[in-house]
């Protein structure tokens, strides 16, 4: 089992906070994210995973796409995608302990892959790259389902590989640092920041950040550091904050948020001490979020105030506050309703809409992308994804329903504002299957109530 001490995690932390610098040499950024890929498939293949190295790997990986993308060390648009899902895969054919492998999940691969027989798209498009554009995300939902469907993990190996998955998140801190202009230059509007993002989708940006904050918190509520001096730690927690805000993109951090209230809400339930952890949690909660939210909406000359109070520039109220996102969903939602038995196949969505309205976006909800192109096997596939984990955490004590119930919001959410763009939302669906098992080095885990 992986192992990280005070000052490894120390090392480590400050380590990437340089990385983060380097990768703004694109070519860095190309070199390093190649070597994780082989480094990772051979540590994968001699160790035959023993320790779960699937999951640290791709946990690396997932945290870092987003700032790989963002400083141009990607070689083609999905590697990170097909990448994660090589190592999970390598490491279930490699381990030599049987893992339990799920029929629910096999059958939901192959009904999206019914979808493919009713692609209809323009004949000068590739429909290849509609197909991977569309499936690679669901497809690599369905191998890590696989991979981690009862699969038993310590909650020490849980931290490791959340704090390895929060590494190349520490980096884009400081890339974001270096890359954005001096903040008080930036002109702030009533929509999401492209310059504090880096250049980049903050929708994307303010996902992972948001990532960050959750686990960072998660370690502090378990008395786990990052740094050796736990103030370092909450100074990087309020920068973490202070980044995913100052984006203006509120899918992220919203469902940061919100994971963090259901992992806080049953870890409190599993305490013995009930009332005063509530207080302590809760208490610090508000008052980090207090001084972050003050310090970045004055930075913001108020914008920041605007943006989730749903108002423009102006503070006047804006009419939409999905900002696109209805006409989209509604757009397939009239497509499931025209074609209910099989939708209109992989890809179809978005030509449909250039078709109807001249409006050329990609879907950002998952859910009605499915109904729309794969309409009631679509529904069919929600119910699994669904079913299956929530059934799952009834099993379990209620520090596993922090953990896992922290996962399937992080999931639900991320899809319906930004679809499956990266590979995030899949890998940490996975998690949301996991046992939890007692762990004799950390006394966390041995609070086990129903």
């Amino acid at each position: 089992m992986y192992s990280f001490s005070k000052y490894t995690r120390t090392f480590l932390t400050l380590l990437h906070l340089v990385l983060g610098v380097l990768l703004l040499l694109g070519s860095v950024s190309k070199i390093y994210s190649i070597l994780i890929l082989f480094i990772g498939l051979l540590v994968i293949f001699k160790t035959k995973n023993k320790h779960n190295e699937a999951m640290f790997w791709s946990g690396y990986l997932v945290g870092g796409e987003v700032l790989f993308r963002m400083s141009g060390g990607m070689f083609f648009h999905e590697l990170p995608k097909y990448a994660v899902l090589l190592f999970l895969f390598m490491g279930l054919m490699v381990e030599t302990k049987r893992h339990h492998v799920s029929v629910s999940y096999l059958i939901y691969i192959l009904l999206l892959l019914i979808g493919i027989a009713f692609v209809d798209i323009p004949f000068n498009e590739s429909i290849r790259k509609a197909i991977a554009f569309n499936l690679s995300g669901p497809i690599l939902l369905g191998v890590a389902a696989i991979y981690f469907y009862g699969r038993k993990i310590t909650l020490t190996t849980l931290l490791n590989a959340l704090f390895v998955m929060c590494l190349p998140i520490i980096s884009m801190l400081s890339y974001l640092y270096f890359k954005t202009p001096d903040i008080k230059d930036i002109a702030f509007g009533g929509t999401a920041n492209f310059e504090t993002s880096g250049g980049y989708g903050p929708n994307q940006v303010a996902t992972i950040l948001g990532l960050g904050v959750f686990i960072l918190v998660v370690h502090l509520f378990l008395k786990k550091r990052f740094l050796f001096v736990f103030s370092l730690d909450i100074l990087l927690l309020l920068y973490l904050l202070f980044r995913g805000l100052i984006t203006l993109s509120r899918g992220g951090m919203l469902t940061a948020f919100i994971a963090i209230v259901a992992f806080a809400f049953f870890y409190i339930l599993s305490r013995e001490d009930r009332v005063i952890s509530f207080l302590k949690y809760a208490g610090l909660m508000t008052l980090f979020l207090l001084i972050t939210w003050i310090y970045s909406a004055d930075l913001t000359g108020g914008m920041l105030t605007n943006r989730y109070a749903n108002k423009n520039a102006a503070g006047v109220v804006k009419e939409d506050v999905s900002t696109g996102r209805i006409d989209l969903f509604e757009s397939e939602l009239e497509a499931f309703f025209e074609h209910p038995f099989f939708g209109i196949g992989v890809g179809g969505s978005k030509y449909k809409r250039i078709d109807e309205s001249d409006i050329v976006a990609a879907s950002h909800n998952e859910i009605s992308r499915l109904l729309g192109e794969h309409g009631m096997i679509g529904l069919l596939i929600l119910g699994i994804l669904l079913i299956i984990p929530i059934r799952n955490m009834f099993k379990q004590p209620l520090l596993t329903v922090a953990f896992l119930s922290a996962f399937l919001i992080f999931w639900f959410l991320t899809i319906n504002h930004s679809a499956m763009r990266v590979a995030f939302p899949a890998f940490i669906y996975g998690l949301s299957l996991i046992i939890l098992e007692k762990d004799k080095e950390n006394e966390e885990a041995t609070v086990y109530r129903k």
